[in-house]
Formats: C-alpha cells, sequence, structure tokens
C-alpha cells in the first residue's frame, strides 16, 4: 500500500470475508484514509477480532506520533531484515483491512492518482 487507501466496505460484509468479532466498533468507511489515521485491523490471539489502530509505526519512545507517517511500508523481501521491524514480524502482526490504495504517477509538475481495486470490489 501506498500513502492513501480506501476501506468503504460494510462491517457486515467484512465480517463474513474475514471471520472476525467486533465489540463496540466505532467503524466508519473512509475513502481516504490517510498515514497516523484510525484504520480497522484485525488480530488473531486464539479468536480473530476487529479493532481499530492508527496506521504507522510509532516507536515506543516517540513524542509525536507523526513520525508513524514515515513508517507506513514493509517491503516483504526485506522486512524481516530491518532493524524497524524485525522484532515486530514475529510476533505483533495484524491485518489492515482495504479495499482500495492510491498509486501516484507524475506528469510534468503534476501527481495523479490512480486508483487500484479488485475487479469484484472486495476488501483484502
Amino acid at each position: 500500500m501506498c500513502g492513501r487507501f480506501t476501506l468503504t466496505s460494510n462491517l457486515d460484509d467484512l465480517q463474513g470475508r474475514f471471520q472476525f468479532e467486533a465489540l463496540d466498533l466505532d467503524y466508519r468507511p473512509s475513502y481516504n484514509i490517510a498515514p497516523t489515521q484510525q484504520v480497522l485491523t484485525v488480530t488473531n490471539d486464539g479468536q480473530r477480532r476487529a479493532q481499530l489502530m492508527r496506521w504507522g509505526l510509532v516507536p515506543f519512545w516517540a513524542k509525536d506520533i507523526k513520525i508513524g507517517s514515515r513508517m507506513i511500508n514493509a517491503v516483504g523481501e526485506t522486512v524481516a531484515f530491518k532493524p524497524a521491524f524485525r522484532s515486530l514480524i514475529k510476533k505483533q502482526r495484524c491485518l489492515v483491512l482495504a479495499d482500495g490504495f492510491f498509486e501516484w504517477r507524475k506528469e510534468g509538475k503534476e501527481k495523479i492518482p490512480t486508483y487500484i481495486f479488485r475487479k469484484s470490489k472486495e476488501a483484502f
């Protein structure tokens, strides 16, 4: 995923697809999810549970959550070797649900967004 993504699916559809429990969840669909915002995630500690978490890796010592906006992507081929991610990838994982994301391309001085999503429009 890049710097913006969407999750517009309704909660019932997401629960059916990902088989999670959602207790007292204040979920709101969004067409423009940005780093440091609350996102719907699914964790599994023996039971799949949905919860809202802040998007981005914010170190425990950080004084400002905005540092999390710089650490939003981890490359699959190198994530196990990067100091910021290697211990987390072993035990502190979750699904970040999305149904689309934006890639940007430059045309001259402009950045043009391209919206990428599944043909079925289902969440992934």
